[in-house]
């Protein structure tokens, strides 16, 4: 008797202890305005959006491959994610599957989503107690979406830039955040900002089906960082193309390469740097000078560099060409 009055002590004690601490709940209005669209060029696929919540590009926008994109926001359910894409991957087109997933989720009224597949497929949903003010726009091979607005023309406005903006996938996408923010955005204000593109076609290398995944989680100005990165991302593609040219001994390909790094980064010592040592392997090493001469001059690390890439390869030179690198005198500061 006392050891059974001891164990129901202990729980509880526990069942005390577990209704002290706060548990997490599982309705959060995490997102405010998004687009999901596919390139009809390219079969591209992705996911942008912008909220006045912290990490929106952990929970909102979801993609695969081959498969489709999906943005779950207002109060987020992540599993009309994770199950849309399962759904679209066994052939159920978009429009299907989110008739599925909102016939089995009993708080669809405060669930606002949006998804398309990889045959261009869209289909979008605003619950009816999204808070205002919501909606969505629906358009060829793309759906905007956005609730807790200022304005309840964001929508619309958003359609509008992403429509008429010229480029790549990714950039266009962003094009409509922006367009979001500047028609009045979201009604708290603004904190993080995402972007997610995977490509038209899975490669069976999944490390190589992302196209672009870029996340701001705590901004002042969410979707103006993500612009830079974005830019910044493009830099390193082109810095990327330059390394591969190497590789494969594509020394014109590598100058090119590596100097339109240096131009999107507007003279980032990474690109300067490789692209100097690109010069030096085409032969070119008085038109390296100068490069080398800058790149010293932001940060002498890069001096010290330059003899260890003798010897597994990545610049060849002849002591004397070394010592005309080492020996560059950059810039006066």
């Amino acid at each position: 008797m006392r050891i059974l009055k001891s164990l129901a002590l202990v729980l509880l004690s526990v069942a005390a202890a577990q209704a002290a601490v706060p548990q997490v709940s599982p309705i959060r209005p995490v997102a405010t305005y998004s687009i999901v669209a596919r390139a009809t060029e390219t079969g591209e696929m992705g996911v942008a959006v912008q909220s006045h919540w912290f990490n929106v590009g952990g929970l909102v926008p979801w993609a695969r491959a081959g498969v489709g994109a999906v943005a779950t926001q207002s109060m987020v359910d992540p599993s009309y994610g994770a199950e849309g894409l399962v759904l679209m991957a066994d052939g159920v087109p978009a429009t299907v599957a989110l008739e599925q997933l909102l016939a089995a989720d009993e708080h669809s009224n405060i669930r606002q989503v949006a998804m398309i597949d990889g045959n261009g497929n869209v289909a979008a949903h605003t619950g009816s107690h999204c808070i205002e003010h919501a909606g969505h726009v629906v358009g060829v091979d793309y759906s905007v979406q956005a609730n807790l607005m200022g304005p309840a023309t964001v929508p619309q406005a958003m359609t509008r830039a992403f429509e008429a903006a010229q480029g790549a996938l990714p950039e266009r996408l962003v094009a409509a955040l922006a367009a979001a923010q500047a028609a009045g955005g979201d009604i708290r204000g603004r904190q993080s900002a995402a972007i997610l593109v995977v490509r038209g076609e899975a490669t069976g290398r999944k490390w190589d089906d992302v196209v672009v995944d870029l996340r701001v989680e705590d901004n002042p100005d969410p979707v103006v960082e993500l612009t830079r990165l974005l830019q910044m991302h493009r830099g390193y593609e082109m810095m990327n193309a330059g390394d591969l040219a190497v590789e494969e001994g594509n020394l014109r390909g590598a100058d090119y390469f590596y100097g339109e790094a240096e131009r999107i980064l507007a003279g980032n010592p990474e690109a300067r740097f490789w692209h100097a040592v690109a010069l030096v392997n085409a032969g070119k090493v008085d038109e390296s000078l100068p490069l080398f001469a800058k790149v010293f001059h932001a940060d002498e690390n890069w001096r010290t560099l330059v003899p260890r890439l003798i010897k597994p390869g990545f610049l060849d030179a002849d002591a004397a060409v070394l010592s005309s690198i080492i020996s560059v005198i950059p810039p006066q500061r």
